[in-house]
């Protein structure tokens, strides 16, 4: 298990910390992403992952973010939240270089992400838009959130 001090806040990639009642709300009522994604969905996605949480000094959830991949070659970073009462306090920021500099994730190869509203703030982490590759990813759209 590692934990990341942000100020009062800890960030840890223990599971046993998760409190997925958070995560569902968020994404399924609250983020432009995952809007009406079912409980069972991120129960499931989250048992795949590698989690990372955001909590409060007497452990209340606060934000999040999930890695996806096989430990060396591609990740996904995704699902990254902060809860509205616990924004612009760089918290986002710490949750994203935690989960990216993370053993698991420091050495892949390739890791992705999709974002509609923070493309500077991933910049600032060494993400780039994937223009002149582009032409090499696709996608197949499933019919599930």
């Amino acid at each position: 298990m590692t934990e990341q001090r942000h100020g009062v806040y800890v960030i840890s990639d223990d599971p046993a910390l998760l409190d997925l009642e958070v995560i569902y709300r968020y994404l399924s009522e609250e983020s432009y992403w995952a809007a009406g994604r079912t409980r069972q969905t991120v129960e499931e996605s989250v048992a795949a992952s590698l989690n990372f949480g955001a909590y409060t000094s007497d452990g209340t959830m606060v934000g999040a973010a999930r890695i996806v991949g096989d430990g060396s070659t591609f990740a996904w970073l995704c699902d990254v939240f902060v809860v509205d009462a616990h924004r612009g306090q760089g918290l986002g920021e710490t949750l994203v270089e935690t989960a990216i500099t993370h053993p698991s994730v420091a050495d892949v190869k390739r890791v992705i992400l999709a974002t509609g509203d923070a493309h500077k703030l991933y910049a600032r982490y060494g993400f780039e838009s994937m223009a002149p590759e582009a032409d090499k990813w696709m996608i197949r759209m499933g019919t599930t959130a």
